[in-house]
């Protein structure tokens, strides 16, 4: 336990983003809780998880002044050389992971995704009208990126289905994503308790199309509630689209 604690230190010192000291100390965590038998770690152990995780909560809440810019610049540029949907073993939030319904299981896998960012490219229109109205500029989707980004990883892996997806991110010209699916024929996810839902029956096929994932309930306006949210409900379609 000793050489491996040894290791650790070695390892931040030459130089590491948080996030790689943060899965370096949890995974000595791990390791020491694995050597030490016959004592309950359990209570101590949750204490120390929770405080990692707050940690690195608040180092992803901004990006920016907590992660060293040489690192970001690394990161995107190793993203973008990647195709454009990259299975992960990882994930690179774990606390965003965590949040939105990932666990470490058979059956469950991360996928990370870019997309354009920015509005719609569109085409100059060559008829009669003054320039100002060539509708080219500042058109933009009713949709977010995200949401873009999750119904192409559905396309892209039809045997699977969208769990959730979190931003992880963003260059001059993309935004990156990391979408956690399930498999809902693997019989690790049909016994589990959390994820069998996503087994049972048709009605959870297609999720990312129809507006199911956070991201999608959250473009629908469904986390919209009270005054001025007449319109949302059942669905933007059922009130002629008049509730956005």
């Amino acid at each position: 336990m000793g050489n491996e604690f040894a290791k650790k230190n070695s390892q931040i010192s030459r130089g590491l983003t948080p996030l790689e000291c943060y899965n370096a100390v949890l995974r000595f965590i791990l390791v020491a809780s694995r050597l030490i038998k016959g004592c309950n770690l359990g209570d101590s152990l949750g204490g120390i998880q929770m405080s990692l995780n707050q940690y690195i909560r608040a180092v992803w809440k901004q990006p920016k002044e907590n992660i060293p810019s040489r690192h970001r610049v690394a990161r995107m540029a190793s993203w973008r050389k990647e195709p454009v949907f990259q299975r992960i073993e990882k994930p690179t939030r774990i606390d965003a992971a965590r949040s939105v319904g990932y666990r470490a299981k058979q059956g469950v896998v991360v996928i990370r995704t870019r997309i354009r960012r920015g509005g719609l490219r569109k085409g100059k229109i060559h008829m009669k009208r003054k320039p100002s109205k060539a509708g080219i500029t500042k058109i933009t989707m009713a949709k977010s990126t995200q949401r873009m980004a999750e119904e192409r990883a559905s396309k892209r892996y039809p045997n699977l289905e969208v769990l959730n997806s979190y931003w992880v991110g963003q260059d001059g010209k993309n935004k990156f994503f990391e979408i956690i699916m399930l498999d809902p024929h693997h019989p690790v996810i049909k016994a589990d308790k959390q994820y069998n839902w996503i087994s049972t029956g048709s009605s959870h096929r297609g999720r990312a199309a129809r507006g199911k994932t956070s991201a999608g309930k959250r473009g629908r306006g469904l986390y919209n509630k009270g005054k001025g949210a007449e319109k949302l409900r059942p669905s933007l379609k059922a009130n002629r689209n008049r509730g956005k």
